[in-house]
């Protein structure tokens, strides 16, 4: 979905600070929201890209403003009182943060999974990433929206975050590793020998149109004009 969270490519946030020798957790309580998710994930309570879709729900101000982990904490507090695995009473006074509905709704049956489908593209293929806005959970980042890349590898098949989230089932499909210019996408600003790789779904992507020959130029037939005569006197 479009929002906050997809904030690939937009500017005025402040530098990126390298931190060194950064450690994994920087707090213990980092470490077991770590373990909660996984926890929660394996007990059935939820699917990896609810949670990640829970995370993109959360209000502008509040997910702007929150840490990594803090943002991981009020994600699955609030997904799972969605799903009635707990209540607000279950928080000892502590208010959950209530998540942006979902749009749409997810549906409450998937319909039947398709077959599992042969590539569509190969390495060295030339593809278009389509152009669309979903309302929805997607792993399509806003910056590579009809950008042109190049498949170098077929990931293999993985289930559609996309309609997984939305109720549509899971809709195996082929991820691909797509390689873009620094300038595809950034623009002349960039770098020239610069790329980045993408793993994108087989539904995100298009393939490219061949080029265009170049226009040969007109030819056009010089008029000739009678010559102009003196008369001698």
């Amino acid at each position: 979905m479009n929002g906050v969270h997809d904030m690939g490519g937009m500017q005025d946030f402040g530098p990126v600070s390298r931190e060194i020798d950064e450690p994994v957790f920087h707090e213990p309580w980092e470490g077991r929201v770590m373990a909660l998710s996984r926890a929660c994930q394996r007990a059935g309570f939820y699917k990896l890209d609810e949670m990640r879709h829970a995370v993109e729900r959360l209000p502008p101000a509040l997910y702007l403003g929150s840490s990594y982990y803090a943002r991981w904490t009020m994600a699955i507090t609030g997904l799972l009182i969605e799903k009635g695995v707990l209540s607000a009473a279950d928080l000892d006074g502590i208010a959950p943060v209530a998540l942006l509905p979902m749009n749409p709704p997810p549906h409450s049956a998937p319909p039947a999974q398709a077959p599992r489908r042969r590539a569509r593209f190969s390495p060295g293929d030339r593809v278009v990433v389509r152009n669309f806005h979903p309302t929805g959970h997607t792993r399509v980042p806003r910056y590579a929206r009809g950008k042109r890349g190049v498949i170098v590898l077929d990931e293999g098949v993985h289930h559609l975050p996309d309609s997984r989230v939305a109720g549509d089932g899971e809709q195996p499909q082929h991820v691909y590793a797509v390689r873009f210019d620094a300038r595809e996408l950034w623009g002349e600003a960039a770098t020239a020998r610069g790329f980045v790789h993408l793993d994108l779904w087989e539904d995100y992507l298009k393939p490219q149109p061949p080029a265009r020959p170049a226009a040969k130029p007109r030819r056009t037939k010089a008029r000739t004009q009678p010559a102009k005569t003196r008369s001698r006197r």
